[in-house]
C-alpha cells in the first residue's frame, strides 16, 4: 500500500526532482560568441540543409511554404513555392503546420534527389473532420548548379492523417545507415487523449504507446527500394519489420519533436528534442525499440494522461506494458509553467552537436534553443549541454549568452537551427510568434568580436 499523500511528501518529490535536473548558468562572459547575421527578410525559416558545393550555397525553407536557396553571402532566391500543394495555415497567427521537413538525398549531388514533409490537405480516405494529412514526398533538383526544382517530380513516399494542427513533428534527416528518418508528433491535443471528440478520441495509452498508429513516434524507410505496393521499402531490422506494430516505427513514445538531427561526428547518434505538457523540456539520444515514456512520462517523472494535475508518484512506471524499460532523456529543463523561478523556457528548440572549427569551446556539445520564454514576447533562449562521463547522468547545461545580444535570451524566437557542410551552426528567428511579417532572420553562431 503507497503512503499516503501529503503536502510535506509531494515538497520532497520535487525538490529532488529539480535536484537532479542540473541548472542552466550563464556561461563565462557572454559565451565567447557572436550571432553574425547573414539572412533577412523572411517570415518564418525552419529549415536549413547544404548543397554541398564549392560555393557553399545550402536551401532554406520557411515554414510558410517557400523554398530559397542561400548563397555564402548571405542573398536568397526563391527556388520552390510549395503553398498550392499545402493545406491553408493560419497566416498571421500561430500554426505548427507548413512545411516542416528537409533532407537532400545522401547522393543528391549525383541524383538530385530531395526530400519533404509539409502539411498537405486531407486526403480522401482520411478520418472525416480531421485537419490534415501530412506528406513525406521525394522531388528532384535540375539544372547545371541544382538550382531548379522539378515541379513534377513530386513522388509522395509515407501520408500521415493528422486530427490537429498541431503536434505533427515532421522534422526528416537522413542517418548514417543511408535510410530515412522522420519524426511524428502525437497528433495534437492535451494529454494524447480525447474523450470528448469520438472522431478524433484514442486510446487510455494514447498514441505515443499504441505500436498501430504512427503518430507519436519517430519512423525510418528505405527511399531507395520499393516493396510491399509502398514508394520504399522497410529496413530490415526495424523493431516491427515482422509484425506487432507499424512496420515504419523505429522508436515510439514521443510527443512533438521540433528538431531531430545526427550528430556528423562522435557515434553518429540521433538526437530529438520532445516539447513537454506543461512540465519539463527534453533532449532524446534515439536508439532503436526505444520507449521515450509519453503519455505515460513526462521527462524523467510520471505523467497520469487523465488528470495531469496528479503529479505523484514523481517517478513511476519505470517500465512500459511489455516490460521495457522506459529510454530517459539525456538533457532535461523545467518549464517555466511549472516552475516560475527554476524554469528556463517554454517550448524546446532542437538543434546539432557541434563539430565545426570556429568555436572550439563547443566541440562536442549539444547547441539548441527554447523557442521563448514567454508565448507572446520575444524571449529565446539558447543553451548549450556537455555530455555526462556517467552513465544516466543528465548533461550539464549552459545558457549560451552572445556577445552580440546580450541578457537572459536574445529578444527573438528561436524557430530551428541549421547546420553547414562545414559543421558551423545557425540560428533561425523571428520577431512574433506567428507567421507573420518579414522579421525572419538567419544568424551564424561566430567567435565573438570576429
Amino acid at each position: 500500500m503507497n503512503p499516503p499523500t501529503t503536502p510535506f511528501r509531494h515538497i520532497v518529490l520535487l525538490a529532488c526532482a529539480l535536484a537532479c535536473t542540473p541548472a542552466a548558468t550563464a556561461a563565462d562572459g557572454p559565451s565567447g560568441i557572436s550571432l553574425k547575421l547573414v539572412a533577412t527578410n523572411l517570415t518564418a525559416p525552419t529549415l536549413l540543409a547544404p548543397l554541398g558545393d564549392a560555393a557553399g550555397r545550402m536551401l532554406l525553407g520557411e515554414q510558410t511554404g517557400l523554398l530559397h536557396v542561400l548563397s555564402r553571402d548571405g542573398k536568397t532566391s526563391q527556388m520552390f513555392d510549395f503553398r498550392n500543394r499545402m493545406c491553408p495555415l493560419k497566416m498571421g497567427a500561430f500554426d505548427e503546420r507548413g512545411l516542416l521537413g528537409l533532407a537532400l538525398h545522401p547522393k543528391a549531388r549525383e541524383n538530385g534527389r530531395f526530400y519533404v514533409c509539409y502539411s498537405a490537405p486531407r486526403r480522401t480516405n482520411a478520418p472525416s473532420n480531421w485537419d490534415h494529412t501530412m506528406n513525406i514526398s521525394e522531388f528532384r533538383l535540375r539544372g547545371r548548379n541544382l538550382d531548379e526544382v522539378d515541379e513534377k517530380s513530386e513522388r509522395i513516399l509515407l501520408q500521415v492523417d493528422q486530427p490537429y494542427f498541431n503536434h505533427n513533428g515532421g522534422r526528416i534527416a537522413f542517418g548514417p545507415d543511408g535510410f530515412l528518418y522522420i519524426g511524428c508528433g502525437d497528433g495534437g491535443h492535451k494529454n494524447d487523449i480525447n474523450q470528448k471528440e469520438e472522431h478524433k478520441a484514442r486510446g487510455p495509452r494514447g498514441n505515443g504507446q499504441d505500436l498501430n498508429t504512427l503518430l507519436g513516434k519517430i519512423l525510418r524507410i528505405d527511399v531507395d527500394k520499393s516493396a510491399g505496393g509502398r514508394n520504399y521499402a522497410i529496413p530490415y531490422d526495424n523493431p516491427f519489420a515482422r509484425g506487432g506494430g507499424e512496420l515504419e516505427i523505429f522508436a515510439w513514445g514521443i510527443r512533438n519533436p521540433w528538431g531531430m538531427t545526427f550528430d556528423r561526428g562522435g557515434r553518429r547518434e540521433l538526437f530529438a528534442c520532445d516539447i513537454g505538457q506543461s512540465r519539463w523540456e527534453e533532449i532524446n539520444i534515439i536508439v532503436k525499440g526505444g520507449n521515450y515514456g509519453w503519455n505515460l512520462r513526462e521527462g524523467n517523472e510520471w505523467f497520469n494522461p487523465v488528470n495531469n494535475k496528479e503529479l505523484e508518484p514523481l517517478d513511476k512506471p519505470y517500465v512500459d506494458a511489455a516490460g521495457a524499460t522506459f529510454t530517459g532523456p539525456v538533457i532535461l529543463y523545467g518549464n517555466l509553467k511549472a516552475f516560475p523561478q527554476e524554469g528556463k523556457g517554454i517550448s524546446v528548440t532542437g538543434g546539432y552537436v557541434y563539430r565545426g572549427k570556429a568555436l572550439p569551446q563547443l566541440q562536442g556539445k549539444y547547441v539548441f534553443g527554447d523557442w521563448s520564454r514567454h508565448f507572446g514576447l520575444p524571449q529565446g533562449v539558447l543553451f548549450a549541454a556537455t555530455p555526462s562521463t556517467k552513465p544516466g547522468e543528465l548533461w550539464k547545461l549552459d545558457v549560451l549568452e552572445p556577445a552580440s545580444h546580450p541578457g537572459p535570451n536574445i529578444k527573438m524566437f528561436v524557430w530551428a537551427f541549421g547546420e553547414d557542410a562545414e559543421g558551423e551552426l545557425y540560428v533561425l528567428t523571428n520577431d512574433n510568434n506567428g507567421l507573420a511579417g518579414k522579421t525572419g532572420k538567419v544568424w551564424k553562431l561566430v567567435k565573438a568580436g570576429s
